[in-house]
């Protein structure tokens, strides 16, 4: 009998090892909603969330890593390999030639949020 490699039903495990696998495993529009980032104090207060998945157009705060401070507009949501991207934080290769830093929603809080589009407008003011 072979093992279930992802289940919607499941809920939680205290192992980390099923934990890892629950997300290794899991379909991209579930991926979607881990990349959640914390909203900034005013953003929290307005809109009664704690957190929201990050969107490209968003303006994020760097709160951690070499980048940390850094203001800046998602111009890449990579849902895949769950990694952000901000302009204006880039890594020099050693040939000079500058790339973007793939950066972890965890480390990222939203402090502009776009809502020109309508789904996330009404997503916002469901709760």
């Amino acid at each position: 009998m072979e093992k279930n490699k992802w289940s919607a039903s499941w809920k939680s495990s205290s192992r980390p090892r099923k934990q890892r696998k629950y997300v290794y495993n899991a379909p991209l529009h579930v991926l979607r909603k881990l990349l959640s980032v914390h909203l900034s104090k005013e953003l929290k207060q307005k809109y009664g969330k704690r957190n929201v998945p990050v969107r490209k157009e968003d303006k994020v705060k760097i709160m951690r890593g070499q980048f940390k401070g850094k203001v800046g507009k998602v111009i890449v949501v990579d849902v895949r390999y769950k990694k952000v991207y901000v302009d204006g934080v880039n890594t020099v290769k050693r040939d000079g030639s500058k790339r973007p830093f793939a950066l972890n929603p965890s480390n990222l809080m939203i402090t502009e949020l776009f809502v020109d589009d309508k789904i996330r407008k009404k997503i916002l003011e469901r709760k």
